[in-house]
């Protein structure tokens, strides 16, 4: 559920008047809190804490408590006196004063090697406006600390700095690489600009408050969300009933796309993957895929209407040399179809065939660059927000679902919740990542999977795959490339069955 920061107070005064004590809170969200740092920075090393006055303090502190008894060493930057806090947090600080360093500096202090994380506990949804002066220094200093050490920064509830209904960010606003949502998502964390102070979002459920009414039209990928969506296969299922995949992709020069897209859809579960490429392409490519994968020499990428398959993932890498085939399997193919790359620049310049899509079981996958070529055929798109402008193209389009990529994919389908994505990193900013996105979608779209579902759930598999590459192979975010991915994915859905954030 997507919330306002005033629906989140109304439902803590709610459960403070049923005798819920702040305490129990403030328990119960330091201990999540912990756990999103052991699921980010599985090894100990610095943890320092960003203190303000409230109870945002207090979380960050119980989170801390736990972190020591795994071997974090505590370092603090308060912006006050002790004295000067609020009772609980106060408290807190007093249980934890022989485990924790105060220091003046954390962008001069000589950390111990090995990793540094900055706990935000500054301001919590309460906060309007500017920051305080002494809040912004220390604002400021986790930013540089952030950027001149690497020091992996941790939001509770919302960055410091952020408002978290709008999404607008004050001077010096904390730049969170993950920010750890404390009962539900707020509507400010999902604004366009906020990615870039929010990064990636894990959810910390709270029994007490997980009743509140909010947006009901979008939500947040979680597991709590998305394990449902997941098919659970009975025991004497055979491969033709986990799915028959077919890929159209691949030419001359981009052979790599193709086998992005295949390795995907086998992570993903297809039972069957089959790559369709013409004559010429055949010899160049046969011998590099998976040997999971079989791969077929068509004259015509229209006999594919007459194969056997449950889903169909078309464009990585295809190039426009077979144009009019490729555009005639979309308008005449009725099974699911994964939309990317040059097919979808296609559609963008044959509106036409775009239109008479609209009805099929079509799921477009645009980055920024390919959603603008479509959006010319789209008047009026201007000043639209990404959730707008997902919603708005597929409105008048009951069988197409959008996902946008970027750093917060939006999905979008006439009559379902506008979805965001949670996970991922900047480093999956390279090539071959949608190309891997494409596969995993065919393969759930061909397990009968709705294509609505399907974006959702490959979307937060792709970005944890990602981050999965990061903690199991020791390996820098700017490391990581489409084939870790493809490569993680098992550990991405082993992941989502067990409710990891």
């Amino acid at each position: 559920m997507i919330v306002t920061c005033r629906q989140m107070q109304q439902c803590e005064e709610a459960a403070f008047a049923r005798g819920v004590g702040a305490a129990a809170l403030m328990e119960e969200a330091g201990r999540g809190i912990a756990n999103v740092v052991r699921q980010f920075a599985p090894h100990a090393g610095s943890l320092v804490l960003f203190l303000g006055k409230g109870n945002n303090a207090g979380d960050a502190l119980v989170a801390a408590r736990e972190l020591v008894m795994d071997g974090w060493k505590l370092h603090a930057r308060l912006c006050c006196a002790p004295e000067a806090m609020k009772e609980l947090p106060r408290r807190h600080l007093t249980m934890l004063r022989s485990h924790v360093r105060f220091i003046d500096n954390a962008t001069t202090f000589d950390f111990a090697p090995g990793p540094v994380v900055s706990l935000d506990g500054l301001l919590g949804i309460g906060a309007q406006g500017p920051m305080k002066p002494e809040l912004q220094a220390l604002a400021r200093e986790m930013n540089t600390l952030r950027r001149q050490k690497h020091a992996l920064t941790i939001a509770m509830d919302i960055p410091s700095g952020l408002d978290g209904d709008h999404g607008d960010a004050c001077e010096d606003a904390v730049e969170a690489d993950v920010t750890a949502v404390v009962a539900q998502i707020k509507a400010g964390l999902l604004e366009d600009g906020a990615d870039h102070f929010v990064g990636r979002i894990a959810l910390v459920p709270l029994r007490e408050l997980s009743n509140v009414e909010g947006d009901a039209h979008a939500e947040a990928l979680t597991p709590v969300l998305l394990r449902a969506w997941l098919p659970r296969r009975a025991h004497n299922m055979h491969k033709g009933e986990a799915g028959r995949v077919g890929i159209i992709a691949g030419s001359p020069g981009f052979l790599g796309a193709a086998e992005l897209a295949c390795r995907g859809a086998l992570r993903a579960g297809a039972g069957l993957v089959t790559l369709l490429v013409k004559e010429d392409v055949y010899p160049l490519i046969a011998s590099r895929m998976p040997v999971e994968v079989m791969v077929k020499a068509v004259d015509d990428y229209r006999d594919v209407l007459d194969m056997r398959f449950d889903a169909l993932a078309i464009g990585p890498g295809l190039g426009f040399d077979h144009e009019k085939e490729v555009l005639e399997v979309l308008k005449q193919s009725k099974l699911p179809v994964i939309v990317d790359a040059d097919a979808l620049t296609m559609l963008a310049q044959h509106p036409e065939v775009l239109d008479k899509t609209g009805k099929l079981p079509r799921l477009m996958t645009p980055h920024p660059g390919e959603l603008d070529r479509l959006l010319r055929n789209f008047p009026g798109w201007h000043g639209m927000n990404r959730r707008k402008v997902v919603e708005a193209l597929t409105e008048t389009a009951p069988g197409r679902t959008l996902l946008l990529k970027g750093a917060r994919t939006v999905i979008a389908t006439r009559g379902q919740p506008t979805l965001f994505n949670s996970t991922g990193h900047p480093g999956m900013a390279s090539g071959g990542m949608g190309d891997v996105l494409s596969g995993v979608c065919a393969a759930l779209a061909a397990q009968h999977v709705p294509l609505h579902q399907c974006a959702g759930l490959a979307a937060w598999l792709c970005g944890r795959a990602a981050e999965r590459v990061v903690v199991e192979e020791r390996m820098a975010q700017e490391a990581v490339c489409a084939g870790d991915v493809a490569a993680h994915l098992g550990s991405a859905l082993l992941d989502l069955t067990q409710g990891c954030f």
